[in-house]
């Protein structure tokens, strides 16, 4: 259990970080942008946000990251959006039909990932960024941007769904600290998302 003001840290390398602020200081939280294994040990709990994975994986490897993130993943919460949820999952397929949602093509291709929770998530599932789009989940506006598609979930709680397909899951058992969501609520600015409000008690119950 946490007992001071939670500590939230956003990975900084690359994507959607500053946005994330708001929401977390209206959850009563206090926000930091860490990119350094030192601020790494700084927080309570980790925001993978929005952005490109295989860009986050070159910049993790390239500044010799792994096993200080994977670390401290193994003892923090954690929640993955969009590229985040891609880096979270156990299995990672690559789609390599952009032309449309074809949920089919491309799939021989693997890709590294923390393997955090027991998701197969198909990267580009949704086609290219020109079909993107936007719904509600849980009452709340979010994008849906270049998202990947939970194609297959293990041991999970899934909390949310569109077109079917889940798209907000949390772990159970000893992985109840790690959720994921293949959507952007960030992006609307009505402070905080229920996402980010149900992270934010998830670190103070860790």
């Amino acid at each position: 259990m946490v007992k001071h003001t939670p500590r939230i840290g956003c990975f900084a390398l690359q994507g959607a970080v500053e946005i994330h602020r708001p929401h977390i200081e209206a959850c009563g939280a206090e926000f930091l942008s860490v990119k350094t294994p030192a601020r790494f040990e700084d927080v309570d709990g980790f925001i993978l946000p929005g952005g490109e994975s295989t860009t986050m994986l070159k910049l993790i490897e390239t500044f010799r990251l792994w096993d200080s993130l994977a670390d401290n993943f193994a003892r923090k919460p954690v929640w993955g959006i969009c590229a985040g949820t891609i880096l979270m999952a156990e299995t990672v397929l690559v789609n390599n039909n952009l032309s449309s949602r074809d949920q089919t093509g491309g799939q021989s291709e693997t890709q590294k990932s923390f393997g955090l929770l027991p998701i197969t998530v198909l990267r580009n599932g949704y086609g290219t960024q020109v079909e993107s789009a936007q719904s509600d989940i849980d009452g709340y506006p979010v994008s849906f941007i270049r998202a990947p598609v939970i194609q297959e979930t293990g041991d999970t709680e899934i909390l949310a769904r569109h077109e079917g397909a889940p798209v907000w899951v949390q772990g159970k058992g000893d992985k109840a600290k790690y959720m994921a969501t293949t959507f952007h609520p960030e992006l609307t600015m009505n402070f905080p998302s229920p996402m980010h409000k149900k992270f934010v008690e998830l670190v103070r119950r860790s």
